[in-house]
């Protein structure tokens, strides 16, 4: 197993490194890699989907554990939902293995690219945490092997220290080899959908704070260059007898969403077109005043599961739209009492820079019991930059 040299980039196409990458496909090699990194002095960290908007897993110098071939679904219990896979099985493998059996992921986000060992690294959050919390919460028990060459199974009962310190703890105690998860029954393959608009980001977070607790899921889009517009989503799953065809969209086939924009053109093609909108504050704020406009109207629609929750899974390789500086997410968690005045400020700094953020979603949240957690009776509120003037815009993060 021998390892390669090679350039790795994140997500948003923002940052390089050059690392050395191991490819394991079993325990053995992951074993084989720390022997390896202890006997020539190299820090290790473990790579799965490479979805991650900043530099988690890239490890410049040093060796990479890429865990992508480690992706067998090893058991798989219809009758409970209980699912055990490798680290590398990504949330598309899980959701398409389970959906026939009437079961979805308990917590997913929003694109279905990310390995399991990479969401639970980061303990993930969906659209569903003020309910639901995170990914880490439907986490059975998982096995691991620590750089010591031990290996170790964790539950919230046995091992709970180490449980709870190594979901959400970013690889640094040791790498996930088996995952053990609880899945969500679900009585059809559709969610019954509602979106409304809202006036202003205090508008905004009230509305959500609001009907959060009649709904499954909710997420909020905002404005964040105009300030002004936004609109809600929210959504809840359908209860037994509620779908008259309850079998006919638990199909992996009626989930998959449509290749084409419009019934032609390509979706693998639309970041081209997108780019000369995401390459300046003019276009992004055409592309912003246009949604804000087709949000105005309220209604309701019965969408698939896939559409509803991965919509950033529409537009293939979206991400290079942004043009090759890439972008940067900056996703913040605020109480929900400071949140508007926090994010206000915020969005006024950088606005007044000619840096605004190009994209805001607003989710809720609430408290959990990990270690290392972004949990917070409160908000969250995601920020994609275009990368202008790389020197102001880090250090107008470093300032928020």
């Amino acid at each position: 197993m021998q390892p390669s040299f090679t350039t790795l980039d994140n997500f948003g196409h923002s940052l390089k490194a050059q690392s050395f990458v191991v490819r394991a496909r079993n325990v053995d090699d992951v074993h084989a890699a720390f022997l390896r990194a202890t006997k020539e002095g190299l820090t290790v960290t473990a790579r799965g989907a490479g979805r991650s908007y900043n530099d988690a897993s890239m490890n410049a110098g040093g060796l990479v554990l890429d865990l992508t071939g480690m992706n067998r679904i090893l058991e798989w219990a219809p009758a409970t939902g209980v699912i055990r896979c490798e680290p590398g099985v990504t949330i598309r493998q899980l959701w398409e293995y389970i959906l026939i059996d009437g079961w979805w992921p308990p917590v997913v986000p929003g694109t279905m690219r990310p390995t399991l060992g990479g969401v639970l690294s980061t303990n993930i959050h969906g659209k569903n945490n003020f309910r639901a919390g995170p990914i880490g919460e439907h986490v059975l028990e998982f096995s691991a092997l620590l750089p010591n060459g031990k290996a170790v199974t964790c539950s919230p009962k046995k091992n709970a220290g180490m449980f709870y310190a190594m979901i959400g703890g970013l690889g640094m105690l040791g790498i996930f080899t088996s995952i053990t998860l609880q899945m969500k029954r679900v009585y059809s393959g559709v969610v019954e959908v509602r979106a409304w608009p809202t006036s202003g980001l205090r508008e905004q977070l009230e509305s959500i704070k609001e009907n959060a607790p009649q709904n499954d899921y909710i997420v909020g889009w905002f404005d964040t260059i105009g300030l002004q517009r936004g609109q809600v989503h929210a959504a809840n799953m359908l209860a037994a007898g509620a779908d008259a065809d309850p079998r006919e969209y638990l199909q992996v086939e009626k989930q998959n969403l449509p290749e084409r924009f419009f019934g032609v053109l390509p979706k693998s093609a639309l970041h081209y077109f997108m780019r000369p909108f995401f390459s300046n504050n003019a276009g992004m704020w055409l592309v912003n005043t246009a949604k804000g406009i087709s949000a105005l109207r309220r209604h309701s629609y019965k969408q698939p599961h896939a559409a509803y929750q991965f919509y950033l899974d529409y537009v293939p390789d979206w991400e290079r739209s942004f043009g090759e500086g890439g972008l940067i997410q900056y996703q913040s968690f605020v109480p929900a009492d400071n949140a508007h005045q926090v994010w206000t400020e915020m969005l006024v700094r950088a606005k007044g820079l000619g840096l605004p953020p190009y994209l805001g979603v607003t989710k809720r949240h609430r408290p959990d019991k990990f270690l290392l957690t972004h949990a917070v009776d409160g908000f969250s509120l995601a920020l994609d930059f275009k990368v202008r003037r790389p020197l102001e815009l880090a250090h107008l993060l470093q300032t928020f």
